[in-house]
């Protein structure tokens, strides 16, 4: 017989993130975003609590988060 408490622990397993895996996948989201800056002049870069603001000449503003910090 399945009981509540299997469950929950069931669908915490569901929404588990591994710390590397989000690491990497931010990673992977900043680099595609920067390779679309190659040739853009970069007007501002401001660092907020959670994240960083980059504007570019032509008005246009990307954000970065903070997951890119090493692992342990």
């Amino acid at each position: 017989m399945v009981t509540t408490h299997d469950r929950i622990d069931e669908l915490l397993q569901l929404i588990e993130v591994e710390p590397d895996a989000l690491r990497e996948a931010e990673f992977l989201q900043a680099q595609a975003i920067l390779d679309t800056l190659v040739g853009k002049s970069i007007a501002a870069a401001n660092v907020e609590e959670t994240r960083i603001v980059v504007t570019t000449s032509d008005g246009n503003r990307y954000f970065f988060y903070g997951f890119l910090g090493a692992g342990d």
